[in-house]
């Protein structure tokens, strides 16, 4: 049984074997190969999804930063409670729970 070959891969046999050669060789053997390509191109998703979640974390910082810095009080209040600052003179006790997340009352307004 006769394998038939197309006259043009017979008549141009160097160049097809040679560019053959080429694309096997830049899919899987180069530096920037499709691999690498595919795992370049899932990191940079990842890191766009957590640019969007830093970007929504900026506009509640920001929010919060407008509602604290008008008020004193409020100033003195976010201190206490983010940063556990205290007056001088002053002791502060934290309660935690069994997994070490602070107990705090929610205000009944």
């Amino acid at each position: 049984m006769k394998i038939y070959v197309p006259a043009f891969l017979h008549k141009y046999r160097f160049y097809v074997l040679t560019a053959t050669g080429l694309l096997i060789w830049v899919a899987f053997f180069d530096g920037s190969n499709l691999i690498s390509q595919f795992r370049l191109w899932q990191k940079y998703r990842e890191l766009e999804n957590q640019k969007e979640y830093y970007a929504e974390a900026l506009k509640k910082v920001k929010q919060e930063e407008k509602e604290v810095m008008g008020n004193a009080d409020a100033m003195e209040k976010f201190a206490r409670e983010k940063y556990l600052m205290k007056k001088t003179d002053e002791t502060v006790f934290v309660i935690v729970d069994e997994n070490d997340q602070s107990i705090e009352k929610e205000e009944q307004e």
